[in-house]
């Protein structure tokens, strides 16, 4: 997989000069990644606090089960640790991002070595494709 800063000067990938931010725009950017790394961290180490309250709950309340509340309290702690896993991929996605930042890749398709639109980063800022190259990656 090809890197930005690999990627030949093209029509559509842009100079090396045209791929620089200043560097007000990307310590706002940082700052925004930061931001909701912080918020992700927090909701995950809340989910993980919950995740284990619910977990004292059901192992003091599980007296008497049948094995219908036993399939049912098993299939909704899979569903709090899916949600759980989720949010550590994002949290995931957000350390990358700034990681790239930091780079100089943010903004840049990992595949094709495209600018991201705007509006695709503004959406989701952690993406590292263009949209392009993610339907391809999507269809496979």
């Amino acid at each position: 997989m090809a890197k930005a800063t690999d990627i030949r000067t093209g029509s559509t990938g842009g100079s090396a000069a045209e791929r620089n931010r200043s560097e007000g725009e990307t310590e706002q950017i940082r700052q925004a990644l930061v931001a909701r790394l912080t918020e992700l961290q927090a909701e995950y180490d809340q989910a993980l606090s919950e995740i284990t309250e619910l977990q004292r709950e059901r192992l003091a309340d599980s007296a008497g089960d049948d094995q219908a509340d036993t399939g049912t309290k098993t299939f909704e702690r899979e569903q709090e640790i899916t949600l759980a896993n989720n949010l550590l991929e994002r949290i995931t996605q957000v350390e990358r991002a700034i990681d790239r930042l930091g780079a100089g890749n943010y903004g840049w398709c990992e595949r094709c070595g495209n600018q991201i639109p705007v509006e695709r980063l503004a959406a989701f800022p952690s993406a590292t494709l263009c949209v392009s190259c993610k339907q391809l990656e999507e269809r496979r």
